[in-house]
């Protein structure tokens, strides 16, 4: 055997992930590994900010690509073992599994909120023009780099291969629900990853992804723990107080830069340009490379510094921030929109009497599950003779279609006490 022949990623969840230099795809992902896009996910947070509810969440969108592909590589060699005529797109699959997430900047999805902007544009343009990435992938197939991105807008012509990457039973769910639940430790999140692939079909003539009905049961618990990991970990209330302070500090930045008064470099003024419109998407303003220069690391480091910045706003903002000194999050979703209304109205008016700005420091934060949907094609289950819906044949799956949203209210705890005087105890409770 050569020497470098294979390179060999040790994962806490799909243990040994090698890839073989002697696979020409696999030789392929290894480059593509290789190129600093791919190594700029290190530096991002899969959870953003979740790591100051969960102190384990301190896992990257890299460990995460890596594992997607993982998981679509042992699902695909499966049914393509099965149907050989798959073989040809396994350079596809793989390399939109792997680099699926390369557009994430900053904070990861809390950072597409606060910036206004979505990874998967960026993946598309990463792809097209970062010179080491797309000379890679042209070089090894002409029009491989089309082909992936076809998978990403769900238009490549055999449906299976963009639903193993992106559809409500892909291995991106998959890999984030296992790697979520693992380093928040967040028990309840586990799923039977090896029952979900044994069940997993390709129909030859809608040319889709299915489960056998046998594997019914892997997939329900599956959708059962996505359901519970929205509830419990991404829409956890501290993680929503977190966000919120983050939010707030990223908006003052804002606020200074467009008053000449912010210190920052260039790629963090590129960022937060043009600041009197900051519901412009970020796409329309900031180049590749501004783009590419920034990640975790980047806005922390201005964060730290700005806890010494002359406005005391921006200064307190970070500071508590950074200090995890974080607001209180309640659940006001049993009051009608007039009431909640009221209650931060009347939370605004006692920030304002201690001296306190209350835009920065209150408000009212919506979260959703979106529940069980038929969200490109939705889960098809095998049958006789035909397709059927999963929704259709389970019971447990019908009650998880209701989205879930819950309205919280966000206040310092400096007025706790007087909110106690105003709201149910039961409010208060959790």
């Amino acid at each position: 055997m050569l020497p470098n022949s294979e390179r060999t990623y040790h994962d806490p969840l799909h243990g040994a992930i090698a890839l073989s230099n002697s696979d020409p795809t696999e030789a392929l992902l290894i480059r593509l590994i290789d190129t600093p896009p791919f190594q700029r996910l290190r530096r991002i947070r899969q959870l953003g900010a979740a790591n100051l509810t969960f102190h384990g969440a301190e896992c990257s969108r890299f460990t995460h690509s890596l594992g997607v592909m993982a998981i679509a590589r042992r699902a695909f060699d499966r049914l393509a073992k099965a149907y050989p005529q798959l073989m040809p797109h396994r350079p596809v699959i793989l390399c939109a599994a792997l680099m699926h997430d390369i557009g994430h900047g900053p904070f990861s999805h809390t950072g597409e909120d606060i910036f206004v902007t979505s990874h998967e544009s960026w993946t598309e343009r990463i792809l097209r023009e970062s010179e080491p990435i797309s000379k890679l992938l042209t070089h090894f197939q002409p029009d491989l780099l089309d082909k992936i991105i076809q998978v990403y807008r769900h238009s490549y012509p055999i449906p299976l291969v963009w639903q193993l990457v992106t559809s409500q039973l892909d291995c991106d769910r998959l890999d984030y629900l296992m790697r979520d639940s693992y380093f928040t430790g967040a028990t309840y999140g586990k799923i039977d990853l090896d029952r979900i692939i044994m069940a997993m079909r390709y129909d030859p003539v809608s040319q889709q992804l299915a489960v056998a009905r046998k594997g019914m049961a892997a997939v329900e618990h599956y959708l059962l723990v996505r359901y519970f990991m929205y509830a419990q970990v991404y829409n956890h209330p501290k993680n929503i107080a977190a966000v919120w302070v983050l939010e707030q500090a990223i908006a003052r930045a804002r606020e200074l830069l467009a008053a000449g008064l912010l210190v920052a470099d260039e790629v963090v003024k590129a960022w937060l340009s043009p600041a009197i419109n900051p519901n412009l998407p970020l796409e329309k303003y900031l180049s590749l490379e501004s783009y590419l220069a920034a990640d975790d690391t980047t806005f922390f480091y201005h964060l730290q510094r700005w806890q010494q910045s002359e406005d005391p706003i921006l200064a307190d903002l970070c500071r508590r921030f950074m200090d995890r000194d974080l607001p209180k999050a309640i659940d006001i979703s049993s009051l009608d929109t007039t009431e909640q209304a009221a209650l931060l109205q009347q939370v605004q008016t006692w920030l304002t009497k201690i001296g306190w700005q209350p835009l920065y420091y209150t408000g009212i934060r919506v979260s959703l599950s979106r529940g069980y949907t038929l969200y490109q094609r939705g889960i098809k289950v095998c049958g006789a003779d035909n397709l059927a819906e999963l929704n259709q044949l389970s019971p447990l799956v019908q009650t998880l279609t209701t989205p879930y949203e819950r309205a919280w209210l966000i206040y310092p705890q400096e007025v706790e006490a007087q909110l106690y005087t105003i709201l149910p105890p039961t409010l208060f409770i959790g």
